[in-house]
């Protein structure tokens, strides 16, 4: 004990003595610091009443200095800005899932405005602006060296008018222009479908209704095929989808965990680190789960990913994601306006930080690009020549009963319902794929004699699965 309390005194004692010694020179930088930034805000008033009193015309004060804040914010990263009335109006709006325009998420880099991606069933969507292109014109007027706020204002007007925009895609030689008509945006947080035995759920953005409207579609999708006992898996759909709402990415990762992780946030001061921990509860009640992700899945759409990635709880298929790691706070600064912050980083439950690498998926499948018409009709072709043992001519019979010939009729029909959607949506059909042959591999499993199984008992079971748990 004596021991420890020496090295503490001594602590203390060496603590003092330095303090004594730099003191001085400490109270000096602190002061010359302080000095500096005195200077730089004087250098700022200057420049502003030089602008306010020789610029060819009279600005506006108020502009002027929004300008400059954004202009702050803008230089620290590409998500922190200043949110005037009408943004932080159309922020505020967005989250409760209605706003105008065309329907994209879009950011900037390097100056340029890029798409993160298209909302569903939105103008966007349907004129064909994909995940990663970057617009260079509105109507034939450039948008470099306009701020992001300032290219988003253009793409904006009145409900059915027109508008072009110019899109650069990588693998196309040459910009090419999309016209479409401005619209409301109505967002479907979610929507739900059975593709097989599968159930569907495509969640589009992250707002205030997306968890309550999650189960809402769950439920009635189980319900549409038949109650629980009939569905081979559950595929998450988070394909181009931009993120949100922080509280919404954890309800919903916590929608299909039982325990452990989510996400924490670390920001600049040690207190500032946050964790979120899932509660007992499974919505999919422990059936295999895909999910499916590509360039357009960003932030809290990552959020989620991540944690049913790294709890095992879900196989990611597609391609990798955006990569936005970063948490940004809303601060209002005065009673109609605000600041966008970005104040931590997030982590997923293993520890990575995805920032600018985003998540892999555990299968890489791309969406291949629509196949030329003449293609296709070839296939048609081939595939309408194809022959069987059934199309000989003197072929035996088979006298399989009624209902295992109405079965197997039903199986095909499945088959065939999969290899038309492979055509629709190929990443789509590859998740239902997996889902059918977990099911098999499970029914396969169930089938094998007690004798014929590893010799595991369930203790091992169980502590098999907590150590991919913790992966």
């Amino acid at each position: 004990m004596r021991q420890y309390l020496i090295a503490g005194l001594g602590g203390v004692l060496a603590g003092a003595l330095v303090t004594t010694q730099l003191a001085g020179p400490l109270l000096a930088q602190e002061t010359e610091g302080n000095g500096s930034v005195y200077q730089q805000l004087e250098l700022f008033g200057n420049v502003f009443e030089r602008i306010r009193s020789d610029y060819v015309e009279a600005p506006e004060d108020k502009a002027l200095i929004e300008a400059a804040i954004n202009g702050m914010l803008t230089s620290l990263d590409p998500h922190s800005s200043f949110l005037s009335s009408d943004a932080y109006e159309d922020m505020q709006t967005q989250t409760r899932g209605s706003f105008g325009g065309l329907g994209i998420e879009v950011s900037q880099e390097e100056g340029m405005v890029k798409v993160v991606s298209p909302i569903d069933e939105t103008p966007a969507a349907e004129a064909g602006v994909q995940s990663g292109d970057f617009i260079t014109h509105v109507n034939g007027e450039s948008l470099l060296g306009l701020t992001l706020d300032e290219a988003v204002e253009m793409m904006r007007g009145p409900v059915g008018s027109e508008i072009t925009i110019t899109i650069l895609r990588e693998g196309e030689t040459e910009p090419f222009d999309l016209t479409m008509a401005r619209d409301t945006i109505k967002l479907t947080v979610v929507r739900s479908r059975v593709e097989g035995h599968a159930v569907v759920l495509r969640v589009s953005t992250f707002n205030d209704e997306t968890y309550d409207t999650l189960k809402a579609e769950l439920d009635k999708a189980v319900e549409e095929a038949g109650g629980i006992d009939k569905v081979t898996g559950f595929v998450l759909d988070l394909r181009n989808n931009p993120g949100g709402l922080l509280n919404q990415a954890i309800s919903v990762s916590d929608a299909f965990l039982d325990a452990g992780e989510i996400v924490s946030t670390r920001g600049r001061q040690p207190e500032e680190s946050e964790r979120w921990n899932a509660e007992r509860g499974d919505l999919a009640q422990g059936k295999p789960m895909v999910v499916l992700i590509n360039g357009g899945s960003a932030s809290a759409s990552e959020i989620v990913t991540g944690a049913l990635q790294d709890h095992r709880r879900a196989i990611v298929v597609g391609e990798k994601s955006f990569g936005k790691g970063s948490v940004q706070t809303v601060m209002p600064v005065t009673s109609d306006s605000a600041i966008r912050l970005t104040t931590a980083r997030y982590y997923t439950p293993s520890g990575r930080s995805i920032q600018a690498l985003g998540i892999q998926p555990d299968i890489l499948v791309a969406q291949p690009a629509p196949a030329p018409e003449a293609e296709e009709e070839k296939s048609r072709t081939e595939s309408s020549f194809s022959r069987s043992e059934a199309d000989l001519r003197g072929a035996l019979g088979n006298d399989v009963s009624d209902e295992m010939r109405e079965q197997m009729e039903t199986e095909a029909a499945e088959v065939e319902a999969t290899a038309a959607l492979r055509e629709e949506d190929y990443q789509l059909a590859y998740a239902v794929d997996i889902l059918k042959g977990l099911a098999a591999v499970a029914f396969q499993a169930d089938q094998v004699p007690a004798a014929e199984t590893p010799a595991v008992t369930g203790e091992g079971a169980v502590e098999g699965a907590n150590a991919g748990d913790q992966g």
